[in-house]
């Protein structure tokens, strides 16, 4: 990749970041019944189960996720299986990805 494409690449990653940022109110409000759901399954920010949530993002595996968060193998394959139920998830169970998107500081904020 040349100089020029890596700069372009990141004024776009830039872009995409105030975008997520200025659409997070009108996303949180289509997601709300998801994300109510999923803060039911995972609790509080505190949890391994919110830290394995926000790694979920399709391209880690299930084992990679254990090791990343340090969630028991057994809590975090019951958590996919519930995210699953619950239509959460929008891809294979091997390499869960969330069918939604959520803010880095999702479990840090009070429901609204």
């Amino acid at each position: 990749m040349s100089d020029l494409d890596v700069q372009i690449l990141s004024v776009l990653e830039e872009m995409r970041d105030l975008l997520r940022l200025i659409a997070e109110p009108a996303i949180a409000e289509r997601d709300k019944k998801l994300r109510d759901v999923l803060r039911g399954l995972v609790g509080s920010a505190k949890t391994n189960k919110a830290k394995a949530v926000l790694l979920m993002d399709g391209t880690r595996t299930q084992a990679k996720i254990v090791e990343e968060c340090g969630i028991d193998k057994g809590q975090l394959s019951g958590l996919v299986k519930a995210l699953r139920e619950a239509g959460i998830l929008r891809s294979d169970a091997k390499q869960p990805g969330l069918a939604l998107s959520l803010p880095p500081n999702f479990f840090d904020t009070p429901e609204v």
